[in-house]
């Protein structure tokens, strides 16, 4: 479960505050497989990092139970001055893993995340994919209870990508999840409700169908 209360989240800016999230509240359940809507610019990415735990609001809070995933795609929080193997080890230790396991689920990241001798080179030497890959890989080593996915679609090859779809798949079994995409389809196949983002308010809606026609509604204002 993770529940918004009051939660304001702003940038300053020469013309005053900028509201990503403003006086935002609502709870989504432990269950919940989340589509998140909305346009360029509304503050999706910044709402994932927030729900993960990696942003803090300006305003409220965020009660979180369970564990959470950090957000995975190519906006992440990886350090780029250490190596992929680095940030592997590093996502290791955080997660209290037993130092025995250590070397077997970094070898497993490596040949999962596909990069090649990029995994021994530092993450800012990276392209966006292999960031994206190496995140996924790294986060899918883990148990998490709500997995958090920030525009991961479309990553690599078809093989990875189909490869990429049968783990998470198994994850999804024991896990919920929250994601952004601007694939509607994929939303509307995987996703049992929605959380449409529109001028600095959150909106939580039942079903994936009902936040998709708001979402259509408010572009078509816009």
């Amino acid at each position: 479960m993770i529940k918004l209360q009051n939660v304001s989240k702003y940038y300053a800016t020469p013309a005053g505050r900028h509201y990503v999230l403003n006086d935002v509240s609502f709870t989504i359940p432990d269950d919940a497989h989340l589509g998140v809507l909305g346009p360029n610019g509304a503050g999706k990415s910044t709402l994932m990092r927030l729900l993960a735990g990696v942003d803090s609001p300006n305003q409220g809070q965020i009660i979180r139970t369970g564990s959470i995933s950090w957000p995975m795609g190519i906006a992440n929080s990886m350090q780029g001055s250490l190596t992929g193997k680095e940030n592997a080890r590093f996502a290791c230790r955080i997660q209290g893993t037993p130092r025995h396991k250590i070397d077997p689920i970094i070898e497993n990241i490596r040949e999962f995340a596909e990069i090649g001798k990029y995994f021994d080179m530092p993450v800012r030497t990276y392209s966006s994919g292999m960031r994206a890959r190496l995140n996924f890989g790294i986060a899918m080593a883990f148990s998490f209870d709500c997995y958090i996915i920030d525009e991961l679609t479309a990553v690599g090859d078809k093989n990875f990508r189909q490869k990429s779809a049968r783990v998470f798949q198994e994850k999804r079994k024991t896990a919920s999840f929250i994601k952004v995409s601007h694939n509607l389809d994929e939303l509307k196949a995987e996703c049992n409700m929605g959380l449409v983002l529109h001028e600095g308010k959150a909106t939580l809606y039942g079903s994936i169908q009902e936040a998709m026609e708001i979402y259509k509604q408010n572009t078509e204002k816009a």
